[in-house]
């Protein structure tokens, strides 16, 4: 019998993302449905997945997603930069911004956008930014430009809607992955 193995690549992005077994996860935008079904997956039966997404297109993007990983997948459609979730109510907030454009707010909503999602993470929560960045290969020249520009912008802006402890933790493989907790 004949397995395919993911690569490394696309493991990346999970891995990077430090969701684990049992957490309650939610995930913003639709950037990637693959990535969004492996990131269900990892919280397993024991933790609660979702994902605030802009509309019914997205919506059903993201349940298919969902079916395809096998993973139960809470959907919730999002109004402006308010999400429909109770104050403390994630161990983690994951923001999908590889390709470089995350549907779920423009610039001038970006600080209430970031606030929001500090709202919903308990004390001690993680919100991680994964977003293209600069990476190595032949291939890298098709990769979107980071949403945040330089590394130094996702940190200060993450500062400027109160989370503390931010840093970039890393640019691998053209993605660049930040993080900030509550």
């Amino acid at each position: 019998m004949f397995f395919l193995r993911k690569s490394a690549l696309e493991r990346l992005p999970v891995a990077m993302t430090g969701v684990r077994m049992g957490e309650r996860a939610l995930q913003l935008g639709l950037d990637d449905p693959a990535l969004v079904g492996a990131i269900a997956a990892k919280v397993g039966l024991s933790g609660h997945a979702s994902v605030a997404v802009q509309n019914e297109h997205e919506a059903a993007t993201a349940r298919a997603a969902g079916e395809k990983a096998g993973v139960l997948l809470d959907v919730q459609m999002q109004n402006g930069s308010t999400l429909p979730f109770e104050t403390d109510s994630f161990d983690v907030v994951v923001l999908h911004a590889a390709s470089g454009k995350p549907s779920l707010f423009s610039d001038a909503e970006r600080p209430d956008a970031l606030r929001e999602a500090r709202r919903v993470l308990r004390p001690g929560g993680r919100f991680m930014v994964v977003e293209g960045g600069t990476g190595s290969g032949a291939l890298t020249f098709l990769r979107s430009k980071p949403v945040f520009s330089e590394p130094s912008v996702v940190v200060q802006a993450l500062n400027a809607a109160g989370f503390r402890a931010t840093r970039v933790l890393a640019e691998q493989e053209g993605y660049r992955f930040s993080e900030g907790l509550k």
